[in-house]
């Protein structure tokens, strides 16, 4: 089995990247032969026994700094440990493992070990020892990892996989994904995450059984993936995430949300600029009008991604599933009209949720998804302003009902989704 080890790439040291050794905080020592150790104290002056014992503190401390400073033990490793500036955190401390290691701890990419594909490659679960970062012999003597595999023929690849290291190494924040480290040996590219347990946004959104999904752990996810986007977009150096998607929202095993996959992500306009030019690449469903009319991004392009997401959280729909006829629907163009309707809001609505739910604060919900949708980019609001108005609706949800606000149903014309029918509305 492979170690974890700091590797030169091009000549060059990744400064990013810190070495865990196997056993730990090393103590430098030194050890002559006992004939030169021998000769060396004859020949040596006579010092005294208080100035020795100076001498040997001061030589101690020295050691002492020198290896913690280059050598960090594994004990200390930990991804809540960040350095706060201005806000944002960041952490760049990151493993770099042999491609070894990480195939041991997936047993050689089992397709038992496959959680994930995607256009990127695939995604495997793996397991690795807490104390050395090498593959765990069995699950019960380590932790989940989730390790993206480049596909060898994967288009841009490359590319996208640096980048999505460069931006990751370099942020670290409650709803973002951690990167814990890479792998770049040979023809191998993989990066190794923390292990999400609760599968994707999307995922808990199709299936049949979403009662887990009730109205406040609704506005806990799409509070916490707006944080994400929040954190991105009010840095020194603001970052457009362009592939935002409920596909590219993890959940750990207590529904809080992170966000994930940054292949696609750049820089934000700089002052003397209010957009940056660049093709059009990202999901079609998710992707702002003005963006692909234009090929300009700014990060209210994200703005208009988020309120597909939020519309999804709140329809239990998905923009860019494909349906039985093999046609995409247009979940937002269907959508839009109903939203702004208070008497026909339960036509768009999750079924699932049944009556469950506070109707003045999904009226808000509603409109809060309507004003990111705006066709000018200028209308939506900042990720500060919806933060803002997710915590609102999140605090204080009450259990009123949809039956207490509304007493007239008016049937809804059809729409192509997933589940069965009700109260007049063609699902």
């Amino acid at each position: 089995m492979g170690n974890c080890c700091l590797r030169k790439h091009h000549g060059e040291t990744d400064s990013s990247v810190v070495q865990p050794h196997p056993i730990g905080d090393i103590r430098l020592q030194i050890s002559l032969p006992k004939t030169t150790y021998k000769a060396a104290r004859e020949k040596a002056p006579t010092v005294s026994s208080t100035s020795l014992q100076g001498q040997e503190k001061k030589r101690s401390k020295s050691v002492r700094a020198t290896t913690n400073s280059n050598t960090p033990s594994p004990k200390d490793w930990n991804l809540e440990r960040v350095n706060k500036k201005d806000g944002v955190f960041r952490d760049y401390r990151l493993y770099c493992f042999c491609y070894s290691a990480l195939k041991a701890s997936t047993r050689k990419f089992s397709s038992k070990n496959l959680i994930g594909q995607g256009g990127f490659g695939d995604v495997y679960k793996g397991y690795v020892s807490y104390c050395n970062m090498n593959a765990a012999a069995k699950p019960s003597e380590g932790f989940p990892i989730a390790i993206k595999r480049l596909r060898k023929t994967a288009l841009q690849g490359d590319e996208q996989w640096e980048n999505e290291r460069k931006f990751m190494s370099k942020l670290s924040h409650p709803n973002i994904v951690k990167l814990i480290g890479y792998c770049r040996e040979g023809e191998h590219r993989m990066l190794v995450y923390e292990y999400m347990k609760g599968g994707s946004l999307e995922a808990q959104l199709m299936a049949k059984d979403a009662t887990q999904l009730h109205w406040r752990r609704r506005t806990k996810l799409a509070l916490g993936v707006a944080k994400a986007l929040h954190c991105l977009h009010t840095r020194g150096a603001p970052v457009i995430h362009r592939d935002l998607k409920a596909s590219n929202v993890l959940l750990d095993d207590d529904f809080n949300a992170k966000l994930s996959d940054f292949g696609l992500a750049k820089y934000g306009p700089k002052d003397d600029q209010d957009h940056i030019m660049t093709r059009v690449l990202g999901t079609k469903g998710y992707i702002a009008p003005e963006y692909i009319a234009t090929g300009h991004v700014t990060l209210k392009t994200d703005v208009y991604s988020f309120g597909v997401v939020l519309l999804e959280i709140f329809s239990g729909s998905c923009a860019g599933k494909k349906y039985s006829d093999g046609m995409a629907g247009d979940l937002t163009k269907w959508a839009e009209p109903y939203l702004s309707n208070r008497q026909q809001l339960h036509c768009v609505i999750d079924q699932r949720l049944g009556n469950n739910f506070p109707v003045e604060k999904a009226h808000k919900f509603a409109e809060l998804i309507l004003r990111c949708l705006d066709s000018d980019p200028t209308s939506r609001p900042t990720m500060t302003e919806v933060v803002a108005d997710l915590e609102e609706l999140h605090e204080n949800t009450s259990s009123n009902r949809i039956s207490d606000h509304v007493t007239a149903f008016t049937p809804c014309p059809p729409h192509r989704r997933i589940f069965p029918t009700r109260n007049g509305c063609q699902a």
